[in-house]
């Protein structure tokens, strides 16, 4: 691929992911996304043969630059209490950078097999990690521990996606507080 097709691409991809972030799936038009782009419309259908694959390709995009992040984030920390921090502030700060791209979430093509297909994978590697900074600190259950700490996060996730005055002060409050519950338990938060 030359670099005029692979800067198109990208161009189509940055595209899409705004229009799907704002519109959502059903919403956005292939001609949105190509006017967006700066492009013909059948020029986004020799990169991609149809609008759920183009969803696909930007998810997938996204999902690599997640798991990028969250790598590089725990291999820059050594204690468990570090590493279970960097994956909630990669984790939080990922949707608080998306807050303003919630459709791209909330209405998705979510019977499409390749993108089922994809995020299943995406949400294993996810798993794999948090599942070996557990394993690595020797606690038990890792496997179940890992489900649970990223069920935390999801759910705190809703909050930054779903307020509006939803801020840094509150993001940085909540990447705390999710470590440390998970790390310390509800002890340290109870009056015992």
């Amino acid at each position: 691929m030359s670099t005029v097709q692979g800067d198109k691409s990208e161009a189509i991809l940055d595209a899409a992911y705004g229009i799907f972030g704002s519109k959502g799936f059903y919403e956005t038009k292939m001609s949105d996304i190509a006017d967006e782009a700066g492009i013909a419309k059948g020029t986004i259908y020799l990169y991609f043969k149809n609008k759920e694959q183009l969803f696909v390709a930007v998810s997938k995009r996204d999902c690599d630059n997640f798991i990028s992040r969250l790598d590089y984030a725990l291999n820059s920390h050594q204690s468990t209490g570090d590493k279970l921090g960097a994956i909630a502030k990669t984790h939080l700060t990922y949707y608080y950078e998306r807050r303003n791209h919630t459709k791209m979430f909330f209405m998705a093509p979510n019977n499409d097999p390749d993108l089922m297909k994809f995020m299943k994978a995406f949400m294993n590697e996810y798993m794999s990690m948090v599942r070996e900074v557990l394993e690595n600190a020797g606690v038990p259950e890792p496997v179940l521990l890992a489900e649970a700490y990223i069920g935390i996060l999801d759910r705190l996730k809703m909050d930054i996606m779903l307020n509006p005055e939803f801020n840094e002060e509150h993001l940085n409050k909540r990447i705390a507080f999710a470590a440390a519950l998970f790390l310390d338990g509800c002890r340290s938060f109870l009056q015992v």
